[in-house]
């Protein structure tokens, strides 16, 4: 229980990935802040499997574009736990396409949601976990963001920016024992992955040392540790979550 009365806040966590996370932080200890946009089903699924596991957690549903939507997500946290002690940016979306045929809302949707979404909820946390003189704050970056990927132009941008906004953040808040990392997390299993054909995968296999996709809680488990104060000595640091695809 090495979040015990913590509280974290993790967007995009109706399902998938963050889903995994927001499991994994409950099973720690924390109490959960769920959070998706206003349209989804999943995350009050989600919220009520959590509860039926007897864990602590709410929902929290807004556009992390929108900065009236995230000062209100902070609010349910400070209501409903008091504090705000951790955020996870997981929220992001896919636009996939070769870079000549990408057009600008294609660009802008997936640099708004990965990356502008991050910066706004980072400002607004930052401002409370400064009263405590304490805060971790974990991006889902991407080894897109490292490497590259072919019809990914706007996505890898996008994750690449993360990189940077961490070591900021990192810089800015060390002093007020405010930590802030990222994970890069390879070819991850998920519904995109069970489509792939078998010799796409094979390709992708190939590359990846350890022999193996990653799963969700390969990510959750490294995301656990950088919440907890095992980690209290990292900070603006990339952990690739890759099986060696990125070394």
């Amino acid at each position: 229980m090495k979040l015990e009365g913590r509280t974290a806040i993790i967007t995009g966590s109706g399902r998938g990935l963050g889903k995994s996370i927001a499991m994994k932080l409950a099973k720690m200890g924390a109490r959960i802040v769920l959070n998706d946009i206003a349209s989804s089903d999943t995350v009050d699924a989600t919220c009520a499997e959590m509860k039926e596991k007897g864990y602590s957690a709410v929902v929290a549903k807004g556009d992390v574009r929108d900065e009236n939507d995230v000062e209100s997500m902070i609010k349910t946290a400070i209501n409903e736990y008091g504090s705000v002690d951790i955020l996870v940016n997981n929220a992001g979306i896919t636009r996939d396409m070769p870079l000549i045929k990408m057009g600008e809302k294609d660009w802008d949707d997936v640099l708004d949601i990965n990356l502008k979404g991050a910066f706004i909820c980072t400002k607004a946390a930052v401002k409370e976990m400064m009263k405590k003189r304490y805060g971790r704050i974990i991006n889902v970056s991407s080894v897109a963001g490292l490497m590259g990927n072919r019809g990914q132009a706007n996505y890898s941008a996008s994750k690449a920016g993360l990189i940077g906004l961490t070591k900021t953040t990192a810089k800015e808040y060390a002093s007020r024992n405010i930590l802030c990392n990222a994970v890069a997390p390879g070819v991850i299993e998920s519904k995109m992955t069970d489509v792939l054909p078998e010799k796409v995968k094979e390709k992708y296999l190939e590359n990846i040392p350890l022999g193996r996709f990653g799963t969700p809680d390969d990510v959750a488990d490294v995301i656990g540790f950088l919440a907890s104060d095992d980690s209290d000595y990292i900070t603006g640091q990339v952990i690739h979550i890759d099986g060696g695809l990125v070394m």
